[in-house]
C-alpha cells in the first residue's frame, strides 16, 4: 500500500509482515501479507529505516531490530503479537543494515554498520541480547537464512562474496557466493539457502 525502501519483514509466501523503511521520510507503517494482497495494521512504535528482522517471524510472532533515523544508528527492538509492536529489550550495539535470523524469541542480528563496518554478533533468548562470536569478516548490507543456532551469512559490503556458516556459537567460511554482491536478500537453511538481487558494483 505504501511504496519504500530500506523495509524489513518475516514470514512465509501466504502469510507475510513488513515494516518500516523509508520513504522518504522514515516510516512506522506495518503490512500484512495474506497470499493475496497487503493490508495496513499497527504501526512501529518507532519509524526507522534499514532495520533488520527475524526471518522465520510469522504473521503473528515477529521481531525486528537496529536501524537508522535522522538520529543515528538504533539498538531498538520490537517484537509482534499478531496485532500490535511492542518495544523489547535493546540491543548491545546499535547499528543499522545487519542481517537478521530466527524466530521472535530465538533469534540472530551480525554484521551491519555501528559506525565502521561491523563483524559484531548478537543472539536473542526472548528477553535478551547476548554478545557471541564475531563474523570473521566485517560487513553490512549482507543476507542471512537459518535459525539463531544455525544460520547463514552471505554477500555484503565491502567483501561481496563471503559466505560464513554459524553453529550456535562461532562463524566459519564455507563457499562463496557465485556472484558477490551486497543489499541483497535471504531465505532458507544453512541447507537449502536463497540469494536474490543486491547489487554487484564496487
Amino acid at each position: 500500500n505504501t511504496a519504500r525502501r530500506l523495509s524489513s519483514g518475516s514470514g512465509t509466501t501466504t502469510a507475510g509482515i513488513m515494516a518500516g523503511g523509508y520513504i522518504p521520510p522514515d516510516t512506522d507503517k506495518t503490512e500484512t501479507w495474506n497470499g493475496t494482497s497487503w493490508t495496513e495494521v499497527n504501526l512501529l512504535t518507532s519509524a526507522r529505516r534499514s532495520t533488520a528482522s527475524a526471518l522465520q517471524g510469522t504473521t503473528t510472532a515477529s521481531l525486528i531490530f537496529a536501524g537508522n533515523t535522522p538520529g543515528g544508528n538504533q539498538d531498538l527492538a520490537e517484537s509482534w503479537d499478531g496485532t500490535s509492536w511492542s518495544e523489547e529489550a535493546d540491543l548491545n550495539t546499535a547499528r543499522e543494515t545487519p542481517a537478521g535470523t530466527g524466530t521472535s524469541t530465538a533469534a540472530l542480528c551480525f554484521g551491519g554498520n555501528s559506525g565502521s563496518i561491523s563483524a559484531l554478533t548478537e543472539i536473542w533468548n526472548g528477553t535478551s541480547w547476548t554478545e557471541t562470536g564475531d563474523l570473521n569478516t566485517a560487513r553490512s548490507l549482507l543476507a542471512g537464512a537459518g535459525s539463531n543456532t544455525a544460520a547463514l551469512a552471505f554477500g555484503g559490503d565491502p567483501t561481496h562474496a563471503v559466505t560464513e556458516e554459524y553453529d550456535g556459537s562461532t562463524w566459519t567460511e564455507v563457499a562463496d557466493l557465485g556472484t558477490g554482491r551486497s543489499n541483497l536478500g535471504g531465505a532458507g537453511t544453512t541447507m537449502s539457502a536463497l540469494a536474490f538481487g543486491g547489487a554487484n558494483t564496487l
